[in-house]
Formats: structure tokens, sequence, C-alpha cells
């Protein structure tokens, strides 16, 4: 009952308070000031309506531009209703200034204009916090804090929130407390993300750095700059960290147990990362999936196959299971065709065509030419092995495996030479022949 009876006070007299500036709007000259921000925004909406279509028009025309001047434009449309109330109210104030030089006659002009080009700025630099639901918080807290603001009520809040408050032994932690550490986090967090693209960008346009220690060294980044942000923010606002570095303990021992498999991926990402066995760009094969690595994740690889599957396979997987990687050291693969030919085919002929139709393939490479065996002599046929390289396993191996069969194809039907199949002779024997 103690700590209720102080809020309601301070809660009576933030009323009391919004009840005598109330009074104050009815007096003549903020009536008149009233009726002119009526018609500014009334005039806004109009500019708006006849003004908007037609931007919006230009924009769709313009092409090849980047795509942050888009962003910017397609921000700056969202808010031109607002551009023109802003633009309309100081110049309705200067008019004001102009005409009398009593303050009272162009305050709440002046006012409006204040909040309206503050919020207007807010609402610009919003798109730096590319967390949807952040940004929305963060925004509408540095809303309510500007017009709090410039009302002049800001103190008389701000002790109201920090009176309300939750303590536990030493640390106290009130409303007030929460929202500032919010809106630091926010700022900090957009910051951090501004410094990590920019180096993530560096990063990647270095050539001397292999691709996987360009992936480690940006996540590295990443955590370090989110994680001082995030610890910083609290700091900030004054947050004993003391106690949450042994409340975090605890948790982390308790997370080590429950979240074994979690931390395992991550350890085995790192490892990845580090070793540089895989990296973006490999093509991999993993039980049944054949593809190339997308991406390196924190928790998984993405693999985009042929057929424009994205497989996201767990780190921990491609450390303890089998993977081949046709691209590892280089980029070249070697490729088997097993066929065979009939018995009356000269094998010198054979080997010569099968060697001619694998060259005449695009991706074949002659600077490794084809060759070809014979592996044994089957029930039906000579059999042959033909092997030959190509150097983009991205390209697949279906296709060239099926463009070599058919120059195959194509070769042995113009110099007569013929693929058996299997063949069975079946005798019917007769009662006849049976009595016999």
């Amino acid at each position: 009952m103690e700590q209720t009876t102080p809020l309601i006070e301070q809660l009576r007299a933030l009323w009391e308070e919004a009840l005598s500036q109330g009074q104050l709007l009815l007096l003549p000259s903020r009536l008149w000031q009233i009726g002119i921000l009526v018609l500014c925004i009334l005039l806004a909406w109009g500019l708006k309506a006849w003004l908007g279509p037609k931007i919006h028009n230009w924009m769709r025309t313009l092409e090849g531009r980047p795509k942050w001047q888009l962003r910017w434009l397609i921000n700056l449309h969202k808010r031109i209703g607002l551009i023109f109330f802003t633009i309309i109210v100081w110049v309705a104030a200067w008019t004001m200034s102009e005409v009398t030089p009593f303050m009272s006659r162009r305050f709440l002009l002046e006012l409006v204009g204040s909040i309206s080009l503050a919020i207007l700025l807010v609402g610009l630099a919003a798109p730096l916090v590319k967390n949807a639901f952040l940004r929305r918080i963060v925004t509408w807290f540095l809303w309510i804090y500007i017009t709090l603001h410039f009302l002049g009520v800001i103190d008389a809040v701000s002790d109201f929130l920090d009176d309300i408050a939750l303590s536990m032994g030493e640390i106290n932690i009130s409303l007030l407390t929460i929202l500032q550490a919010l809106i630091s986090i926010g700022v900090l967090f957009a910051i951090a993300r501004i410094v990590t693209q920019s180096a993530s960008v560096a990063i990647k346009s270095n050539d001397e750095i292999s691709p996987s220690m360009q992936v480690l060294a940006v996540k590295a980044i990443q955590v370090l700059l989110f994680g001082a942000a995030f610890f910083l923010g609290l700091k900030v606002v004054g947050v004993d960290l003391t106690g949450l570095a042994v409340l975090s303990g605890a948790i982390g021992v308790g997370l080590g147990f429950g979240l074994q498999k979690v931390v395992s991926n991550l350890v085995s990402g790192v490892i990845i990362l580090l070793d540089k066995s895989i990296k973006p760009g490999d093509v991999i094969s993993i039980g049944e999936t054949f593809g190339w690595i997308n991406a390196l994740g924190a928790r998984y690889v993405s693999i985009t196959t042929r057929d424009g599957r994205e497989y996201l396979v767990p780190n921990e997987d491609l450390i303890t299971g089998q993977v081949v990687n046709w691209s590892h050291s280089n980029d070249f693969v070697r490729l088997d065709i097993h066929f065979g030919t009939s018995y009356k085919d000269d094998p010198h002929l054979v080997r010569k065509l099968a060697i001619e139709a694998a060259q005449g393939c695009d991706r074949v490479l002659s600077t490794k030419p084809p060759v070809c065996h014979i592996t044994g002599f089957g029930d039906s046929s000579v059999d042959y092995v033909l092997r030959f390289w190509i150097l983009d396993p991205t390209g697949g191996l279906t296709n060239i495996r099926g463009n070599v069969f058919l120059a195959l194809w194509d070769t042995f039907h113009a110099d007569d030479i013929s693929i058996p199949f299997p063949q069975r002779e079946v005798r019917h024997l007769n009662s006849a022949t049976e009595k016999m």
C-alpha cells in the first residue's frame, strides 16, 4: 500500500498537468493556431493525394539504380504526407513570426513542427535497424520520448516509470531502466550491424582470404560486435553485470546438458571453417544428396542440388559421416562409363571409337584424354570401361554422362558396332519326346 500511494499521487499530478495544458488550448491565440494546424493537415493531405501517385510512377521508371537508393526513395515516399505537413507547419510558423513578435502566437505551431520533424527523422533512420520487431519497438519508444520531451513532461514521466521497479536483493530493475536498455541496445545493434556489413564486404572482396576463413571471420566479427553491443547497452543504463555473469554461468551449465546437439553442431561448424575441408562453392556428396555448398551456417550447411532443392545438413553429420568433396583440392573429376559390345566387333576399333566419341563432348577435358579399357568377357558381351575427366562438377554429373552415352550410341550406330543384350534359349520338350 505504501508503494501504491506515491504512484497514485504521481498519476494524479500528471492528470492535473494535462488538464492545465488542455485549458491553455482554449485561449483565443491557441485556437487560431489549432485552426492553422487543421488547414496544414488538409493541405498536406491534398498534396499527398496529388503528388504521391506521380512520384510513385516516377520511381517505377528508375532502372539500374543501387538498391540502397531505391530503399531510401521508398522510405521517403511512405512518409511523403508527413514531409509535406512538416514543411507547411514550419512555413506557417515562420509567417506568424513575421506577422507578430509575440511568441505565444506561434508557440503551438513551432511545438507541433518540432515534434513532426523529430518523428520524421526517426522514421527515416529506422531502416538502419534491420530486425523488424526491434525496429518497431525502438521507433515507437523514440517517438513517445520525443513527444514527451517537447511537451515538457519527460521528467515527471521518468520519475513515474522509475518508481515501478522490481527489487531482488541488491538488484533494482525499474520500468525506466528496461526502456532505456531496449533503446540503447537497439541503437548499438544498429551501429554494430552497419559495421559488420562494411567489414563483411571488405573481407569477402579480399581474394587472399579463403572462402572458409571469410565466413569464419565474418561470423566472429558478428558475435563480437553484437555481444559487445548487448553488454555495453546494459552497462550504459547502469545494470550490474556481476550478478548477470553468475546467472549466465548457471544457465550455461543447464543449457550445456540440454542442448548437446546444438553445441555439437556449433563446434563442428567452427572445425569445418578452420580445417577448410568444406567451403562455399564446393561440390559434395553426402549419402544420397549431391550438390554444391551454398552457405555455411553456425548450425548447418546449406546444400543446393541440381533440381533446385536446398538441404540443410547439420554440421555434425559432415564431421562424423563420410563426405565426398568433388572439388576439395582441385576441380578435376574423373567419371567412368561401363558398356559392352558384341563378340563379333573388333575390340581395338571399339576402344578407338569410344575415345573419339568422348572427346567430341564439350565438357570432356582434352588435357586429360579419355581412356577405354576392356574389363572382362561377359556372357553376352565384351565389357569395357570409358574414363574421362571434367573440370566443372557444378555443371552436373548425370548430364555429362548422358551426353557421352549419346555420343557412344551415335558413333557405334555409324560404324555398325552392336550393343548386345542378354539372350536365353528356351527349348520345349513335347510329350512324344518325353516318351522316347
